[in-house]
């Protein structure tokens, strides 16, 4: 465990120290915090609605599932694993972390912007192929800007990101499965109606 621990520290201190920058510094808080943003929440807000009113089968069970899936992904990483493991962010154990935000009182593992942001990625990245890379693209983002800013550190992310996907697939399947058995009997009625 000391060795696991040496090599995480390491890599925290790699991203968070070595690649620090003038750009890097304005941005990742940018990045890290962006749902805080009043703009981008605004943004949001229309693309989920957009989604619902105007997205189609598609865009509606996107919007729907979104729901479940930000609320199991964060209370799963927030109230339950990171109370279980207890482990200090970086910023409250090592010396000369490079913070650009608050370093706050919650806990480190994992990952809570890991776990959500892979959780949507991944609900997204089902649902629209072709924008994979995108969704993607900006968890990892998202993630790296964690330990980058100096709250967690790189296990974090990583197991945030794991646990996310695997969360997004496990409602995805569910509602797969509950899909079946609620849509395809009407689809049954009303070819046996036809038939008639």
């Amino acid at each position: 465990m000391d060795i696991l621990y040496s090599i995480d520290v390491t890599l925290f201190r790699f991203i968070n120290e070595t690649l620090s920058n003038p750009v890097g510094d304005f941005l990742w808080p940018l990045i890290t915090d962006y749902d805080k943003l009043l703009p981008v929440r605004i943004v949001l807000g229309l693309v989920w609605i957009g989604l619902l009113v105007k997205g189609g089968r598609t865009g509606r069970t996107v919007a729907l599932l979104l729901i479940p899936v930000l609320v199991c992904a964060d209370t799963i990483s927030s109230k339950i694993i990171k109370e279980m493991v207890g482990r200090i962010r970086p910023c409250g154990v090592l010396e000369d972390v490079h913070l650009l935000v608050n370093c706050g009182t919650g806990k480190s593992f994992p990952s809570s912007h890991a776990v959500n942001n892979f959780a949507v990625a991944t609900l997204f990245s089902f649902y629209y192929r072709k924008w994979t890379w995108a969704f993607v693209a900006w968890a990892s983002l998202v993630a790296l800007s964690r330990p980058a800013v100096g709250v967690h550190y790189p296990s974090d992310i990583l197991a945030g990101s794991i646990l996310g996907v695997l969360i997004a697939l496990f409602l995805i399947t569910s509602w797969l499965m509950l899909e079946k058995v609620l849509v395809t009997p009407g689809k049954t009625i009303e070819k046996s109606e036809k038939q008639e």
